[in-house]
């Protein structure tokens, strides 16, 4: 299996030189598609409709639609209440629902667009009490026990099935996908760890996959000939208890028979203890998987492959390997809705690539907040967040100063509606706390939002002093002043302190400042995470990353790339630690728990796969040549290390903060300048982008943030208490 090479884009080069495949039409049964690209689908929160309409889902799809795409794949949409995701989330049986619809369809269609809607039915991953499941096992990322649909209720489930696809029809939806994979209802019914059913629909393989051929039937029989429908197959559980290879191969022979346009690759389900979309996950990680499929089932029903393929060079290379028929691409249609066209003109280098944190995506997702993008926050917002043109007379001159992610963010913004910037910075190149996180095994995703930046503003007409140490004089005669100056490291007050043993994260990750084979860091926050993932890595020989190596990758995780075993699982393969690295906090509990809500998991696992060892409740009592001097658990002790790194937090630095507001010049602050409580690149982006949309106007201190809905807060408090 060909490892996908990751490389920043540097260069433009004509579509019709370079994407070929990726531009090729494919001809289905009874219709046909512009382009081999899909949008994938992911849940926005822009699906249930707000007084009626869906005017924000039908905004965000229609940009993705002008961008180029071939194909768009809605949210997912229940077939009745009992599968809702969440209580109150959208669904589709009513031809009242059906109606509001019509708001999204034709705003795709204008396009010359096409959009085919999902069904899903979350079955036991429903975060409500009506959920049912084909058994009544709780799903260990559930809150509620499911209950068990009796034999008529299937019979029911079916009829909602069909009827949602016929009134998706009525709708004006191109077509259905439905989803099988995940973990959802379908996947449920496959599964033998899920399905303890002795009637007709359980027991045998060949009882537990009909209710997923007879949804595909209802459905084809509810709908014209020229409506596709999809079916997203699981062709890798990653879970015990998942489908074995050769019943994979059986249920795809049976789906192609039973009707379906498209089958499209389903990876892991949800409770997987194996990453599968998140950044430390290589580019087309899983394109092998539809590659098996496609040559051993022997279908002429077309294959789309998916999960992290972010770049045109990454899908166009899987489509000339024969690894698949399509590509779906979903998370990289948020950080830029125009990827299609611009691969198609030749401008490559300007796309603003998805780098898979999962932040502003799937972790809102799972807070019943808008997904959005870190690296493109109007993503989700496109009625609120709009970036127009200045009226000539408002124009303004402003000053940012500090070229990290917010103050660049800032900058453009400002330019591209017409304002005079001037962008200032003390290092000499741009970036600022992105340039240590793209060191980060499996954050080398980060060089290309830089790169991103770095293009916007070789094509603007922002003034650019980097290498400028900024004061006063430099910004007399500005309208407005954004101080995007970062933050400051906090001074931990311990005796010995000073000790040279004692290193700051920027002398490791900054200063390159060599460090020992034995080493204690302070701060089990995400930069002492990343600082413990740099460490476990023997960088000064340039120590390959999973994450750049598809093969290495399974063999850590445990993925069996032969699938001959049920679910794919395999061994996993740890690596010995290059150094012996102890992890610590002052607080009680898990380290970590601030990390994100869909990849904190992902970071614990991998340091203990690396033999970190991880202290809670520690106090430091003093450093000295002995090493860190610590209690625990009302026991005293010496860490002997060579090293301590201190990772305690951050302080807002902004010096210029007071000097600019006695002079009056009108000042604001954005990202780490702001706040600095954890480094967070998507609320910097965000703030700076926002605030940019309105910096004419805005009164002088003032600071915009996304908004948090009530639902949300919601959530939060019901976890709460779940958790108590």
């Amino acid at each position: 299996m060909a490892t996908v090479a990751r490389e920043v884009l540097t260069e433009a080069v004509s579509a019709s030189g370079k994407f070929p495949k990726l531009f090729s039409p494919l001809e289905l049964r009874h219709t046909s598609l512009k382009n081999r690209v899909i949008m994938g689908s992911m849940h926005t929160g822009l699906e249930e409709a707000h007084g009626g309409k869906l005017d924000k889902m039908a905004a965000f799809y229609e940009a993705r639609a002008k961008g180029g795409v071939g194909l768009i794949v809605t949210g997912g949409i229940a077939p009745n209440r009992e599968g809702w995701v969440a209580p109150f989330a959208a669904k589709l049986n009513t031809e009242q629902e059906a109606a509001q619809h019509r708001q999204v369809t034709e705003a795709v269609h204008a396009h010359d667009g096409k959009i085919a809607m999902q069904i899903l039915h979350s079955g036991r991953y429903g975060y409500h009490p009506l959920s049912v499941a084909p058994s009544a096992i709780k799903a260990p990322i559930g809150w509620f026990t499911p209950r068990a649909l009796s034999g008529s209720a299937v019979e029911r489930t079916l009829d909602d099935y069909a009827r949602c696809a016929s009134l998706a029809a009525s709708g004006g939806y191109d077509g259905v996908e439905i989803m099988g994979s995940e973990g959802y209802l379908i996947n449920q019914f496959i599964a033998s760890r899920t399905n303890k059913r002795t009637d007709q629909w359980g027991g045998s393989y060949e009882n537990r996959i009909k209710f997923a051929l007879e949804t595909v039937r209802q459905v084809r029989k509810a709908v014209n000939d020229d409506f596709i429908v999809i079916f997203r197959l699981s062709m890798l559980d990653l879970v015990e208890g998942g489908s074995e290879w050769s019943e994979v191969v059986t249920l795809a022979k049976e789906l192609e028979a039973a009707g379906v346009d498209i089958i499209n690759t389903g990876i892991g389900w949800h409770e997987a203890r194996i990453p599968t979309i998140a950044t430390s996950v290589p580019r087309g990680a899983f394109a092998w998987v539809t590659e098996k499929l496609k040559t051993e089932a022997g279908l002429t029903t077309p294959l789309c492959t998916t999960n992290r393929i972010n770049t045109p060079q990454v899908a166009e290379d899987i489509l000339v390997e024969g690894q698949a028929d399509l590509i779906s691409m979903a998370r990289p249609f948020l950080a830029d809705p125009d990827i299609v066209n611009k691969a198609k003109d030749g401008r490559e280098d300007e796309i603003n690539t998805c780098i898979g944190c999962n932040q502003a995506c799937l972790d809102h997702t799972f807070k019943m907040m808008t997904a959005s993008c870190l690296v493109n926050p109007v993503a989700g917002y496109e009625t609120e967040l709009k970036i127009t043109p200045v009226a000539p007379e408002k124009r303004i001159k402003v000053a940012v100063v500090g070229a990290g992610p917010a103050g660049l963010s800032a900058a453009t913004t400002a330019c591209d509606r017409g304002h005079e910037v001037t962008l200032f910075d003390k290092s000499d190149e741009i970036g600022g706390q992105f340039n240590m996180a793209k060191q980060i095994p499996g954050k080398e995703e980060f060089h290309e939002t830089i790169r991103y930046f770095q293009k916007r503003l070789d094509s603007s007409d922002v003034t650019m002093r980097l290498g400028t140490e900024v004061g006063m004089d430099d910004l007399s005669g500005f309208d407005r002043v954004i101080l995007a100056t970062g933050v400051s490291p906090r001074a931990l007050d311990i005796p010995g302190i000073e000790h040279s043993k004692v290193l700051s994260y920027i002398d490791v990750l900054a200063k390159k400042v060599p460090v020992g084979k034995r080493v204690a860091i302070i701060g089990a926050g995400g930069i002492g995470f990343d600082v413990a993932e740099f460490l476990a890595h023997d960088n000064t020989v340039g120590e390959h990353s999973s994450s750049l190596d598809i093969e290495a990758f399974m063999r850590e995780w445990g993925v069996d790339m032969s699938h001959s075993t049920r679910g794919g699982l395999a061994e996993a393969t740890d690596q010995p630690p290059h150094r012996d690295i102890v992890l610590l906090q002052r607080k009680k509990g898990k380290l970590g728990s601030g990390l994100g809500k869909t990849t904190g998991w992902i970071h614990r696992a991998t340091l203990k796969k690396k033999g970190v060892n991880m202290m809670g409740g520690v106090e430091y009592l003093k450093v000295d040549d002995a090493g860190l001097h610590i209690k625990h658990k009302d026991q005293t002790e010496i860490l002997d290390v060579d090293h301590v790194v201190v990772c305690a937090g951050q302080e807002p630095f902004s010096p210029l903060l007071d000097p600019l507001t006695k002079a009056s010049i009108p000042t604001f602050l954005i990202g780490g300048a702001e706040k600095a409580a954890e480094l967070d690149a998507k609320r910097a982006i965000d703030q700076g982008t926002r605030l940019a949309a309105q910096i004419e106007d805005a009164p002088s201190g003032a600071v915009f943030n996304q908004p948090v809905s009530f639902e949300s807060k919601l959530v939060d408090q019901a976890a709460m208490l779940l958790r108590k």
